[in-house]
């Protein structure tokens, strides 16, 4: 870093190790690129518009098995390693659960030897900064790039211009075939920016490309001369947003507009990089789909199979045939959500004015897809208007979903339940007509860092007891199953999970000024706030545990912290009323002395993945309470039971699953089934009824009606009561009673310590089908047709050879 020790910063120490252990990362990238390139391979290319990758050094140092030897060296020196791996800013790529598991899918892709790079793109300000301000949500700008990133590697030689805007013209080529070409009415540049990612002690390093937009000309010098400064710069600053901001608030025209930029932007960088490539190792471009497996995580690349349309077609002179033969073959696409609102629509207008030529080439997509429905399906014009590309029942929109679906050859769910409601009901029609495209590949996590990472002394007491190897092949976990009942243990597992209490309970008090008792139960719900997560329901068995409180103080139920924690959109008023009651119920809970030590609440405030990593142990009890049908998997119920937390949960997405693997009997049920929730909808649902019917739920809402969480303003908390008693449109008062008697539940397990720990290790040992790994192979398998393919490990062998020399 050219500073002199004694005035080296923090950060200059954290950025010199991360160099020096970057540069051990890159021998392998090198190597990695040129096996590849050796032996043709058929790379995977996951497209996202999201990632959240969390912090990098740890990860690698453990991928590269230095861990240790770096913290002896760090010692040395007289430097905290810990210290410096919390110095480390979090690439805020992505909002939640979606960006979380494509990073995940890329530290897979690499341990399992897969060839593949994920696209993305590289948002100078990525997710909102969180803190709690009189218990509301304020949100702080996120950035994460003000010291720099020591682990990317700009490429300002490997750029693409991408346009926007403007008219199509149509032409005659020289074979008297007619051409359309497009003439934009601005241009942008794209930007590589290289960030490595290793496999678990494998040779693979493969790479995460995400693209930064710049102006073609980023300085009118005419304009300056003439003193207009503004102009001169102009082309900068416009051409720049789009790459700016993590997602703008769409609620405005103008956030949607710049959404559809960024997703085009960066799948057309993307597209035209992975030509570059198969044309620079001499491939013809109809054998494009032969070398590249293209994955569409969620609709927001979906604008991809447009634009490889219109590569292959206006730049490369394809026919119409030859070139969707070519993308159908690319992509696939995987739908992560069953919320109607979250299947990306664009009105036509906005479309056709940002992307005219993209516009064309749909309704040319269009007009196949709809004769081939009407060919099969005669007769039914309402199934026509469902699977067109545009929805022209009220504004007129391009649905990318359906886009999605007509130009891949495989669609997947997430879950198992996911799945078969995507065929049955959201994507029904599409199934009719090609049943051979859906399958189901449920998500999955990896060990690596939610474990061996987040978890330290879990991962050596499984290593102790088990053996090496659990971290690659989750399925070993299977042997756990003989100690579940063993007394010593049981107390080596409560011994590690207290440790792990201890840890956060350290954080909640130097973050929220809380003190909380390790010994009583952590009842943990960390996720997204939206309502159909249901945060607000935990709220009401809170208020309705502290009233019987309030009632007998002698009541029977252990001690219980309720820990939160999640961020809300900044647009979505009632997620950032949900906090704020969060809040008002802790101020209320945690100062009242007749529930002194019965009753805790925290919001644990900027909820990412380097301040999850020390909540996933520490849970006791892990919330999974979604309206049935409404999550399409979620990954953090397999983080926490892999930490050996015990769910409450309904019967939504790999909750199902979850439920199956670890056993009926170690997995706390309740509420309503995804068809019973659609029943009881269809069927009038009048959710007032339950109020009515109810005394602790109608005591419950009128507490929380009355002021009393408010310092007396009864209007506050009213648009959440009036929400559940008019509309509740995802059942909270419908499963109430059975979530409190299923609390219950959970309660009488506590006391019983044996049977509660017996459990905790029977989810911990059941849970080997939840590896991402596994979701890779199936991936592998069944929609991307790749196989493995192994990079030698001379380069990090040589360094461990160097080091045991030095030593």
């Amino acid at each position: 870093m050219g500073r002199l020790a004694r005035s080296a910063t923090l950060n200059d120490l954290y950025t010199a190790l991360a160099l020096t252990v970057r540069d051990r990362v890159l021998k392998q990238g090198v190597r990695t690129l040129e096996t590849y390139t050796a032996q043709d391979a058929r790379v995977v290319a996951y497209l996202s518009a999201e990632f959240l990758p969390g912090p990098h050094l740890a990860n690698n140092m453990l991928n590269l098995g230095i861990m240790d030897q770096t913290r002896q060296a760090m010692a040395s020196l007289g430097v905290d390693l810990d210290a410096l791996l919390e110095q480390e800013e979090e690439p805020g790529l992505g909002n939640g659960g979606l960006g979380r598991l494509a990073s995940c899918y890329l530290d897979s892709l690499a341990s399992v030897e897969i060839p593949a790079i994920g696209y993305g793109i590289r948002y100078e300000f990525g997710i909102f900064d969180q803190i709690i301000r009189d218990g509301w949500q304020v949100e702080i700008t996120d950035k994460w790039l003000r010291y720099g990133n020591p682990w990317e590697i700009m490429r300002p030689e490997l750029t693409f211009e991408v346009p926007f805007g403007g008219r199509t013209e149509k032409w005659t080529d020289f074979d008297g075939r007619q051409r359309v070409r497009w003439v934009p009415e601005t241009v942008v540049k794209g930007v590589a920016y290289d960030t490595p990612i290793l496999g678990y002690r494998v040779g693979t390093c493969n790479r995460m490309r995400l693209w930064k937009a710049e102006a073609v000309e980023s300085f009118d010098f005419a304009a300056f001369n003439h003193g207009d400064y503004y102009r001169a710069v102009k082309d900068k600053i416009v051409s720049e947003n789009i790459t700016k901001v993590l997602y703008p608030n769409d609620e405005h025209f103008e956030g949607k507009e710049l959404r559809l930029e960024q997703q085009f932007f960066f799948v057309s960088c993307s597209l035209q990089d992975m030509i570059r490539v198969h044309l620079r190792l001499g491939r013809p471009l109809d054998q494009f789909h032969s070398r590249w497996a293209a994955q569409l995580n969620d609709t927001h690349p979906a604008i991809a199979i447009a634009e490889l349309m219109r590569l292959l077609m206006d730049e490369y002179s394809l026919g119409w045939d030859a070139a969707w033969e070519v993308t159908r073959n690319t992509f696939a696409y995987t739908n992560h959500t069953l919320l109607p609102e979250a299947l990306e629509t664009w009105p036509l207008s906005m479309f056709g004015r940002l992307l005219p030529r993209h516009l064309e080439i749909i309704y040319g997509i269009n007009h196949r897809l709809l004769e081939q429905v009407r060919a099969r399906f005669p007769h039914d014009e309402s199934r026509v208007r469902r699977m067109s590309l545009i929805d022209e029942s009220g504004q007129r929109c391009v649905r990318m979903a359906n886009l999605a679906a007509v130009g891949s050859h495989r669609v997947n769910g997430v879950a198992q339940l996911h799945s078969d409601i995507l065929k049955r009901r959201v994507m029904c029609d599409f199934a009719d007509l090609w049943p051979q495209k859906f399958c189901n590949i449920t998500n999955g996590v990896t060990p690596r860092r939610f474990i061996a990472l987040s978890n330290p002394p879990l991962a050596q007491l499984l290593t102790d007891r088990i053996g090496e190897g659990w971290l690659t092949d989750l399925d070993r976990l299977r042997k756990l199953e003989t100690f579940a009942e063993d007394p010593e243990f049981q107390q080596q597992w409560r011994g590690v999970k207290h440790t792990a209490k201890n840890k956060l309970t350290g954080l909640i008090e130097q973050r929220t000024g809380v003190g909380v008792n390790p010994e009583s139960l952590f009842d943990i719900q960390a996720k997204r706030i939206h309502e159909y997560k249901r945060q607000h329901l935990n709220v009401l068995h809170i208020l309705t545990l502290y009233l019987q409180l309030k009632d007998n103080s002698q009541a029977d139920m252990p001690a219980r912290t309720f820990i939160f924690g999640g961020k809300a959109a900044p647009g979505y008023f009632l997620a950032k009323l949900i906090i704020k009651l969060i809040n008002a119920v802790a101020d209320l809970v945690n100062n009242d002395p007749d529930v002194s030590g019965r009753l805790k609440v925290v919001f644990f405030p900027d909820y990412n993945v380097k301040n999850a990593q020390p909540v996933y142990p520490a849970a006791d009890l892990s919330e999974q309470i979604s309206l049935a049908g409404k999550e399409a998997s979620g990954t953090g119920n397999m983080k926490f039971s892999l930490n050996g937390a015990v769910t409450i949960g309904t019967l939504d997405g790999a909750n199902v699953e979850i439920r199956q693997e670890v056993g009926e009997d170690n997995f706390f049920l309740f509420g309503l089934t995804a068809e019973m929730a659609r029943n009881l909808k269809e069927c009038g649902h009048r959710p007032r009824n339950f109020y009515e019917d109810d005394a602790n739920l109608r005591r419950v809402l009128d507490f929380m009606a009355s002021g009393d969480l408010a310092g007396g303003d009864k209007r506050l908390f009213r648009p959440l009561v009036e929400n559940l008693l008019e509309s509740d449109p995802f059942l909270v008062l419908a499963d109430y009673q059975e979530y409190v008697e299923c609390q219950a539940q959970v309660s009488r397990l506590w006391w019983d310590q044996r049977a509660w720990t017996r459990t905790s290790i029977l989810n911990v040992a059941r849970m080997g089908k939840f590896s991402s790994d596994r979701s890779i192979r199936e991936y592998c398998r069944h929609v991307w047709r790749v196989e493995p393919m192994h990079v030698g490990m001379e380069a990090i062998e040589a360094y461990a050879q160097s080091e045991q020399s030095a030593e």
